[in-house]
């Protein structure tokens, strides 16, 4: 991974996260964004996930990441509408909005930021596209896009099942109990067939919840990290950030 010249985002990089600068993003945070970027990186390196939030949620955002949201809305990143209108002769032709869940306004510009816990990875297209259109545009100085990180994502099977054995987690009876939704035919079918060969069912169940919720066409680091080295989102300034696995609780 590129070396990084500001102290904020070296102490991302320290604490195991990945973090990527594309377009002088990392110039522009430290000179016209500092404050920002500060306390954005002071709520990252302090949120935690708990397992039991990531199985109980089913891999949804619920819970986890309504709480980094809420921290993120607490230091006024609030969702906005950016509405655009094309005027010909002084009258509107056309008009479009783009949405970010995140926008911080400061003197200098504003910043544009999008959590991306648990997606189908096409949402890093949209994402990367709307920072491209609105920079270009001159409503945002910097897109930022946080996701699972490689560590994250390549931990979670070791992670998960370790939850559920410590939970004790036997049969299907206990999925009520560990507050897990309720698995569909063919879900159970494939736990019972690894069942019968001899897989413990916490190993199985386990497998089968991973391969399903955090699957590779989800949004993570490696799928944000293929994207931009493409060129999708140039000549927006990007910061990407990716969670890692030492997050894990």
């Amino acid at each position: 991974m590129p070396g990084l010249s500001g102290p904020m985002l070296r102490d991302l990089q320290s604490a195991g996260f990945d973090v990527l600068t594309r377009n002088h993003a990392e110039a522009i945070l430290a000179h016209d964004f500092p404050r920002d970027l500060e306390l954005l990186v002071r709520v990252l390196l302090e949120f935690r996930i708990p397992l039991s939030e990531v199985v109980s949620g089913g891999g949804g955002e619920a819970g986890l990441t309504q709480r980094l949201r809420h921290e993120l809305s607490d230091l006024n990143w609030r969702k906005h509408s950016f509405s655009v209108e094309t005027v010909v002769d002084g009258r509107a032709r056309a008009g479009i909005s783009h949405e970010v869940d995140h926008v911080k306004f400061a003197e200098a510009g504003a910043l544009a930021l999008e959590i991306e816990w648990n997606n189908k990875d096409p949402f890093f297209d949209r994402d990367l596209e709307n920072f491209q259109r609105l920079h270009a545009l001159s409503a945002i100085s910097v897109g930022v896009i946080v996701t699972r990180g490689a560590s994250m994502q390549a931990a979670f099977l070791d992670r998960i099942t370790g939850w559920m054995q410590a939970a004790g987690l036997t049969s299907e009876d206990d999925l009520d109990r560990l507050g897990i939704g309720a698995r569909t035919v063919a879900q159970q079918r494939a736990v019972a067939e690894q069942v019968a060969r001899g897989v413990p069912f916490a190993e199985a169940f386990a497998r089968k919840f991973v391969a399903d919720k955090f699957g590779q066409a989800t949004t993570h680091w490696t799928k944000l990290d293929e994207r931009v080295r493409r060129g999708v989102g140039n000549p927006c300034p990007l910061l990407l950030v990716g969670l890692p696995e030492e997050l894990l609780e």
